[in-house]
């Protein structure tokens, strides 16, 4: 499969400010040191705790929010992907390869300038707009209440200048079709809908650019369980006839099993572990992920699952404990844990892991 989105030791600090001269005192670390890659056509879920960073790297790598550090890179093609990421000089002297890879900081600044969201700016920026839109968890606070559905799903082809008049009209007719709505609806304001229908403006409003990539964040939270049922089918009806990628932010573990092709359990900034859904589910490695699965209700009363119950309080993100971040609240923590970083180990299947327990 080919890479659609990938990010590089992605960060996003949030400064803390104090005194009377409101002078930095410290930093929210909301998404420290994130690598991971989002396939073209998959679904890929980000679960976790809240406060545990979802939704900032959901905007960050979006580039609504501007990450403090780290690079995100969307829709390389694989034969530059290549000779950026994988060409290497063949055996040769040292010399030989402090020459090689001096030649090449140009060919990586260009690479960086042509493919680095998180270096683009300006006209530049808002053109990447038109490739990648966001879905918010609560419609009834991301739409404008003074506008009619008619402007506020033509408003990104407005801004983006990709159609006008009767063209403009007929895509907003379109696009609020593709989501169960019709031409009747365009009169309206957000408030004489219910609360399924106001996500579904939502959806045509984000969609209506032909985008590439969704930042879906916690979009059926808002909504009751049987409507929450018909955005999971328009969701993945519209990533079939659209070609979309997601990348679905959620707590609701349930909601990612559905949707999603793989998971990636996020903990106080750090993503700890991904694997396919279907791996992840049936055996989760990591000992948070494995608190976490234990909380989902199984809908059998007869049935009991074994909850692990984790011990403390989710440490501040401004002030993060060293080594691995879980090692506080963890019952398999040994002294290692609190003095090293682990990194991810793959254990088979696309399953990678981030656990000192898994380390060679």
């Amino acid at each position: 499969m080919n890479v659609l989105l990938e990010t590089e030791s992605l960060k996003k600090y949030f400064a803390l400010t104090g005194g009377v001269f409101r002078r930095k005192v410290g930093e929210v670390k909301a998404v420290d040191n994130v690598s991971l890659r989002i396939f073209k056509g998959e679904c890929f879920g980000l679960v976790g705790e809240s406060g545990c960073g979802k939704t900032t790297f959901g905007k960050s790598v979006i580039r609504l929010l501007k990450p403090t550090k780290g690079s995100i890179y969307f829709d390389v093609p694989i034969e530059e992907r290549e000779k950026i990421f994988y060409d290497s000089p063949s055996e040769c002297s040292l010399e030989e390869i402090i020459r090689y890879y001096s030649s090449r900081i140009k060919e990586i600044k260009k690479f960086r300038q042509k493919y680095d969201l998180s270096t683009f700016k300006g006209r530049k920026l808002k053109s990447l707009r038109r490739k990648m839109q966001i879905v918010y968890q609560d419609p009834t606070r991301s739409l404008n209440p003074r506008m009619l559905i008619k402007d506020v799903v033509s408003e990104p082809l407005m801004v983006q200048k990709l159609a006008r008049g009767a063209q403009r009209r007929e895509r907003v007719i379109e696009m609020l079709s593709k989501v169960g709505l019709t031409e009747r609806h365009l009169y309206r304001y957000p408030h004489e809908f219910s609360g399924g229908q106001r996500q579904r403006i939502a959806i045509a409003r984000a969609l209506v650019t032909n985008p590439e990539f969704v930042v879906l964040d916690e979009p059926t939270s808002s909504v009751d369980v049987s409507v929450r049922a018909q955005l999971l089918n328009l969701f993945q009806d519209l990533q079939k006839e659209m070609g979309l990628t997601y990348l679905f932010v959620s707590h609701d573990l349930s909601v990612i099993e559905c949707i999603s092709h793989r998971v990636g359990v996020m903990y106080l900034g750090k993503v700890v572990e991904q694997a396919p859904t279907a791996e992840i589910f049936a055996k989760p490695l990591h000992p948070y992920t494995v608190a976490l699965f234990s909380s989902i209700p199984i809908p059998d009363p007869t049935l009991k699952r074994e909850r692990v119950m984790l011990r403390g309080e989710v440490p501040s993100p401004v002030n993060p404990p060293t080594g691995c971040r879980f090692h506080p609240r963890c019952n398999k923590a040994g002294e290692i844990c609190s003095r090293v970083e682990p990194q991810f180990v793959d254990v088979g299947n696309g399953h990678l892991v981030a656990c000192h327990l898994f380390q060679k």
